[in-house]
């Protein structure tokens, strides 16, 4: 498979991670030649983009061998045993790693222009290059990716040597590579045009996604003074904020909530997913059916928001979330416009539910008997604008094709109606 330039093999290889586009990932280009490649599948996803700037740690007297490798936020993947056989002394690792470390601190600056480094904990990451040839620097951004937390790691190539290809599926999750020749010798024979890419193209192309892609920080939001870790996200031109209560012990790496979320994030819409329970409290089943004590989570959480991102505010609570979510609605100070709950258990939030007066829509599997039931019975006691749709065939929850899509769908509209374009 030949291929036209950089951006041509990016965006045949985004077609082959579609596959990808409901797990939120996000694309770390390897610079400078992945970054190009990076930024055409991040656009085609619909993801962000970041470089992934790794250093790799040489012998001293023999720097083609690597003993390891430094990535940001102090991430160290040393391999022993490379340093036992090589027999490298401790201050001539220290030498190396001080030097590679500068290096490493230097080029971010210069790529990022002063933009903080994506949050990767508990997140699908694309690792992206122009093509593979040894497959060392590649394997030391995987293993610096896995390092800082990500959850699913893919390393996506338009072209790698066939054997090395192999070789590296053992360090990742996932392996996309469009293109294994066996006569192969070098990556770029494989490009009509393989010019070198320049660091300021790197920089341009960063900028460019950061303009038009959603800011992702991580946060530790203050509900009524216990700390609770959280990913705030938003697009530039965000009309409302929606915050994620997630139900049944899940937390804000639920894949099918950051789902939906990415999908907000499309529309024009802030997403804030968090933990509602520490660690400490997640491992007590009884809090998860605590509705009062999530509420109240939920409640703080939304006022902290409220001072911080000066938008309307929106809440999407799942399973016992909803209940959450509807009882932190009820309160005449809550602040919330809309509500959406998916495959939720409403009637638990109980006689609080005449008190709400935000828009709620209610959204059941077609499947999930017992739960449009307990809806129904929720939605009689309701007392604002509400709305009951019941997405046919979908379970509880919802992992039929295009079951989440519809969710997000509906979702989509009822907060971008009732918040972004509110009646009046």
């Amino acid at each position: 498979m030949l291929f036209t330039d950089r951006t041509d093999a990016g965006r045949r290889l985004a077609v082959a991670l579609r596959h990808l586009e409901r797990r939120d990932p996000v694309v770390l280009g390897l610079p400078r030649g992945g970054v190009p490649v990076a930024y055409e599948v991040a656009q085609a996803l619909g993801a962000p983009l970041d470089v992934i700037v790794v250093r790799k740690l040489g012998v001293p007297y023999h720097p083609e061998l690597g003993f390891g490798a430094i990535g940001e936020g102090g991430v160290r993947v040393i391999s022993d045993e490379i340093v036992r056989h090589a027999g490298v002394r401790e201050k001539d690792l220290d030498s190396v790693e001080r030097t590679e470390e500068a290096e490493l601190v230097r080029r971010a600056r210069t790529y990022r222009e002063g933009r903080p480094r994506l949050p990767l904990k508990g997140r699908a990451v694309v690792v992206v290059d122009d093509g593979v040839a040894t497959g060392a620097t590649a394997r030391a951004a995987c293993q610096v990716v896995r390092a800082q937390g990500a959850a699913h790691v893919v390393l996506a190539v338009p072209v790698a040597s066939p054997d090395v290809a192999d070789r590296l599926r053992e360090d990742v999750d996932e392996v996309v590579c469009l293109s294994t020749p066996h006569l192969f010798s070098a990556v770029g024979e494989w490009y009509r045009d393989f010019s070198q890419t320049s660091d300021e193209e790197v920089v341009s192309l960063l900028a460019r996604a950061s303009g038009s892609a959603a800011t992702a920080e991580e946060v530790e939001v203050d509900a009524g003074g216990v700390p609770l870790s959280g990913d705030l996200v938003l697009p530039g031109d965000a009309g409302a904020v929606v915050v994620f209560a997630h139900g049944s012990g899940s937390s804000r790496h639920s894949p099918r909530n950051r789902a939906v979320a990415t999908a907000l994030n499309r529309a024009g819409l802030g997403t804030l997913l968090f933990d509602l329970l520490t660690p400490g409290e997640e491992v007590y089943r009884a809090n998860v059916f605590d509705i009062g004590l999530l509420a109240g989570r939920l409640a703080d959480t939304t006022s902290w928001l409220r001072r911080r991102v000066p938008l309307p505010v929106g809440s999407f609570g799942a399973s016992t979330g909803a209940a959450a979510a509807l009882r932190a609605a009820a309160a005449a100070d809550s602040g919330v416009g809309a509500v959406v709950s998916r495959g939720g258990r409403p009637d638990l939030a109980g006689a609080d539910l005449s008190a709400v007066r935000a828009p709620t829509l209610l959204v059941v599997g077609g499947a999930d008997t017992t739960v449009i039931d307990l809806n129904r019975q929720a939605q009689a006691a309701l007392h604002c604008e509400n709305r009951l749709e019941i997405v046919p065939g979908a379970t509880h929850l919802f992992e039929e094709p295009g079951a989440l899509d519809r969710v997000a769908e509906l979702a989509e509209d009822w907060f971008t109606t009732h918040l972004v374009r509110p009646a009046g």
